[in-house]
């Protein structure tokens, strides 16, 4: 591996672990500014201090959430986009560049593919593209791949997920994001078709602490080299509590129990 490459993965994937916890705020584009990332100073603070790895945002965003005090964190820019107003909204397209990531300081790159939408050929294409030219400057991509599309019945059926993370893989990904199939033996099917690290994403935001918790122990169990997780990180009642919790499992090989202990503390 390219010695700027692996220095910066270094940043975002804790170098004893291996693993790392990924906090996208790059949802202001698709849905508007939602609760959680009003202050977006405040909400790279909370996370960076719980110990997360890396946030992820939009190129527009570094400005308004650049620190200069308290706990380091990775920064990811993100280069593919679309909205919830589209009346094509898994239809993403590119918005930035590697060399705007570069101008940023970023540690890595991600762009979002949604297989089995009209548009796939060219999100395919996107990712291609950026992958090669990421290989010219060191610079990590992380592909958030997600089967949606008039032919998915189901997005977290094994055989779709493991689909998905293998094109990542394919097409020069450095670490691909994926939905979690639902328990430690499926998942395990995932990781063990990648020679890439595998992080899985959040989704729709939890009912209970549990969930999360669990879901983060078992995808680590089966292979997985962390989370990327969203809403169920910014939108907790508290941020940087949720972030440590996850950090001993991720990191530190807690048990749920372990982790909750801490939430009630």
């Amino acid at each position: 591996m390219l010695l700027g490459k692996a220095v910066r993965l270094e940043r975002i994937f804790n170098r004893n672990t291996h693993r790392a916890i990924i906090v996208p705020m790059d949802h202001g584009v698709t849905v508007g500014p939602i609760s959680g990332l009003i202050d977006m100073r405040d909400a790279v603070n909370q996370v960076a201090e719980g110990g997360a790895n890396a946030v992820l945002m939009h190129k527009g965003l570094p400005r308004c959430s650049h620190r200069g005090r308290g706990r380091d964190v990775g920064l990811i820019i993100h280069l593919s986009a679309s909205t919830s107003l589209s009346p094509f909204p898994n239809a993403k397209t590119l918005v930035g560049t590697v060399e705007d990531a570069i101008k940023l300081g970023a540690d890595a790159v991600s762009l979002h593919i949604n297989l089995g939408d009209e548009t796939e050929r060219d999100m395919l294409a996107h990712l291609g593209e950026t992958t090669s030219r990421a290989a010219d400057w060191g610079m990590p991509v992380l592909a958030m791949v997600y089967a949606r599309g008039p032919k998915v019945k189901n997005e977290y059926d094994v055989d779709v997920v493991a689909h998905c993370a293998r094109v990542g893989t394919e097409l020069g990904a450095d670490v691909v994001k994926v939905p979690y199939t639902g328990d430690i033996e499926s998942f395990s099917k995932v990781t063990d078709a990648c020679c890439i690290p595998v992080v899985i994403a959040g989704g729709p935001k939890m009912d209970n602490d549990r969930d999360l918790l669990q879901m983060a122990h078992d995808s680590v169990q089966a292979g997985g080299s962390g989370l990327s997780i969203g809403r169920n990180i910014f939108q907790h009642a508290q941020p940087a509590r949720i972030v440590q919790a996850l950090h001993g499992i991720v990191h530190l090989d807690w048990e749920v129990d372990q982790a909750l202990e801490l939430l009630k503390d």
